[in-house]
């Protein structure tokens, strides 16, 4: 049973799809305005992660994120290069995609560009107004927060202390608490026509109507950064629910804890401000994606360089221990020695999933596929061969825990000659299975070598294989 940390509810919850196993997913993109930093590093393998292993488990995932193209920050970075806005979101856009190409982050189903969705807003701050949850100024579009009761409620926040964070200064809002749907601006500014006047949105609204355009009034999983939490994920749920009137918006808030270096938040003044590229040019981005399972997700990360120097060399021990399993010879026999290891290899699966399903405790999982490690240098170390179907096992768990992790993706070359040897042992194996009844193994056999694009063709008692075109 798989469950995950609520941050509205602050107590691990069983997880539950509002639509069988079908997930839907969103997380808090970049603002495109400068490179990527070793914080976003943090956040977005965490959800790579996450969605990584709810694929494992069968579950659809749709993984949505969005890129904040529309922002002030972009806008004055822009004017002091002397280009326009969306030229550079554009420019950053791309340097964001090829740091998470880098970082191995490949299961986002679609990135949303916020400029994209100008009518999708415009459309959900009408409603928001029509509904009374909204009024315009002289400077721009406002949500009420005092006409939505519920405001406080992911972050827990008292009425007092939601008038001292973030708060956007303007004498015209009803409250200060309030927050901007929509900024009038002159035309000189990069901006769009709306009934309200020539402007452009407010940060949370690009958010929750993206949301709404793909997924409807609910989803599954929001994340984001612990930062995130308010004001920007406590406005997107104001909006959301005061539009639809469905309640939750979000069945699970999901949130990663905050990085630090050298114990302080990053800072350009301070010296401590890393970037992504910087990072993978000198290190295995996957030394960075181990460094971060060895913590909790929601726990807060100090970065220190010794860290990530362990990680390489831990990641190092592992692909050392792979390459070994790989080149072993394989035997038709299994041998006392490796009956233990198999009763092991079993135990460790136990336990490895085990803690992936209580809110994904990438520690404890970590842990327990380096004890396996261990385990299996010490047998290979004491005998020149390993029993095929024993090895098969074991190089197949590992190719499944690459795809959950991000790690250990990085492939040898095999020799044909050295493939068809071991594939005729496989083959061999599989039908003493048959013969014997053990047709569940000899099943498994046959289907994970089908998933890594080899087909067995059955004619009998006698096994031809192929390779999938």
């Amino acid at each position: 049973m798989l469950r995950i940390y609520n941050t509205m509810t602050r107590r691990i919850e069983e997880f539950k799809p509002l639509k069988g196993n079908r997930v839907y997913m969103y997380v808090c993109g970049p603002t495109v305005y400068d490179y990527s930093h070793i914080g976003h590093a943090r956040t977005y393998i965490a959800y790579d992660v996450i969605a990584r292993y709810l694929r494992e488990r069968g579950y659809s995932v749709f993984y949505l994120m969005n890129i904040t193209d529309v922002d002030d920050k972009i806008i004055r970075r822009a004017g002091e290069r002397g280009v326009n806005p969306i030229e550079l979101a554009r420019e950053y856009e791309r340097y964001f995609m090829e740091d998470m190409d880098a970082l191995g982050i490949q299961s986002v189903n679609l990135y949303a560009r916020a400029s994209e969705y100008i009518d999708e807003i415009v459309d959900l701050i009408k409603v928001l107004i029509d509904k009374g949850f909204a009024y315009e100024t002289e400077t721009g579009v406002y949500f009420d927060t005092s006409r939505f009761k519920d405001y406080g409620k992911l972050s827990h926040k008292r009425p007092e202390e939601l008038l001292v964070h973030r708060i956007e200064p303007d004498p015209t809002k009803k409250n200060p608490a309030d927050f901007a749907l929509w900024k009038k601006r002159d035309k000189d500014e990069i901006g769009w026509d709306s009934p309200w006047g020539y402007g452009r949105p407010g940060w949370h609204i690009e958010d929750t109507a993206i949301i709404l355009t793909h997924f409807g009034p609910q989803i599954d999983i929001h994340g984001g950064a612990i930062e995130l939490t308010f004001p920007h994920h406590e406005a997107e749920i104001a909006q959301a629910e005061a539009a639809t009137g469905k309640k939750p918006f979000v069945r699970y808030w999901c949130h990663t804890g905050l990085l630090t270096v050298g114990g302080e938040k990053m800072s350009k003044s301070l010296g401590n401000y890393i970037l992504i590229r910087d990072i993978v040019k000198k290190h295995d981005p996957e030394a960075l994606r181990l460094m971060f399972l060895f913590s909790h997700y929601r726990s807060p990360i100090d970065f220190k360089w010794s860290s990530l120097e362990s990680s390489n060399s831990s990641l190092n021990s592992l692909y050392n221990m792979v390459e070994r399993l790989r080149e072993v010879e394989a035997d038709e026999e299994l041998s006392e020695e490796e009956k233990k290891l198999e009763d092991y290899y079993e135990n460790f699966k136990k336990n490895f999933y085990s803690y992936l399903d209580d809110d994904l405790d990438t520690p404890r999982a970590v842990a327990e596929l380096f004890k396996l490690a261990s385990t299996i240098n010490k047998i290979l170390d004491s005998q020149e061969r390993l029993y095929a179907l024993l090895k098969f096992k074991l190089l197949s768990e590992i190719e499944r825990i690459s795809k959950i992790f991000g790690i250990l993706e990085k492939k040898p070359t095999i020799e044909a000659g050295l493939l068809e040897s071991v594939l005729e042992i496989l083959i061999d194996v599989r039908g003493k299975l048959r013969i014997k009844g053990e047709f569940e193994l000899a099943d498994q056999i046959r289907d994970r070598l089908r998933e890594i694009g080899i087909i067995l063709e059955d004619i009998g008692y006698q096994t031809r294989w192929k390779l999938r075109r």
